[in-house]
């Protein structure tokens, strides 16, 4: 199994636009971060785990020609906004048609619904995208084709759920401020943990640093990974220095193998 991280940023991304601070700034590839997403292939099926207004770059920049499917966080648009660019991946064994699957939690895939109105419409415009939706539940884990993925539920704040997924020994949690010890039992046996960290102090809905260090230890994973950093985090040559041993901060190409 390969665990791609395409995006490690907040919803700004990294550089923030009109900032000058040292990570804005900075000509460390590391310090860079497109809005937060990661690619998981395993046994022939690759999977993209959100799609948000970065996906076109981070697709172009791997060289993904076929996509299995897409599973999404959370409704936010730093996580969705990049849905309408499946159509590549519909038409790009034209006349051979291929239907994109996206799966999320009920709220989820009806703010897709609403949102890409016309990719559901009754008479559909020509070169719209053709997606099959499908909703899942944290109580039940589901498959594609033949990779069984287990959704966990957490808090992204008093207004929104959040779907982090495991696949085997790997676990991938992005905008969590909380999780439940029922949802946290989910996470037994995980080998490689990734999770998000926005900045070294609290925030009303993401983990901190210290926070995600919190959980990292109750997981006790192999190794873990932090991801959806803001610029707050530092410059990465820096910040890594001050991480426990096994625990890393992701940055945009890096690809782990399980």
């Amino acid at each position: 199994m390969r665990l791609t991280f395409l995006g490690t940023g907040t919803s700004q991304g990294v550089p923030v636009i009109g900032c000058e601070c040292d990570v804005c700034k900075s000509s460390d590839s590391r310090d860079m971060r497109l809005r937060t997403s990661a690619m998981v292939e395993c046994e022939g099926v690759r999977l993209v785990i959100d799609a948000g207004p970065d996906f076109r770059q981070q697709m172009l920049r791997e060289g993904v020609r076929h996509l299995d499917a897409i599973l999404l966080t959370h409704q936010h648009k730093d996580h969705t906004a990049g849905i309408d660019d499946v159509r590549a991946f519909n038409f790009v064994d034209f006349p051979t048609i291929h239907s994109m699957h996206i799966f999320g939690n009920e709220p989820t895939i009806a703010t897709i619904t609403k949102d890409f109105d016309y990719a559901f419409a009754q008479n559909k415009y020509r070169g719209v995208p053709v997606i099959e939706l499908h909703t899942i539940c944290s109580e039940h884990s589901f498959r594609v084709k033949n990779i069984e993925i287990m959704p966990i539920e957490g808090r992204h704040s008093d207004r929104f759920t959040v779907f982090g997924y495991r696949f085997g020994k790997l676990a991938y949690l992005t905008d969590f401020d909380a999780i439940s010890d029922a949802e946290l039992s989910k996470l037994e046996g995980v080998e490689c943990l990734v999770v998000n960290a926005l900045r070294w102090t609290e925030h009303s809905s993401h983990f901190s640093v210290g926070q995600a260090l919190d959980l990292i230890r109750r997981v006790a994973p192999r190794r873990a990974y932090l991801t959806h950093m803001s610029h707050e985090i530092g410059l990465h040559a820096e910040a890594q220095l001050l991480l426990p041993e096994g625990v890393y901060f992701a940055y945009d190409g890096l690809k782990i193998e399980l």
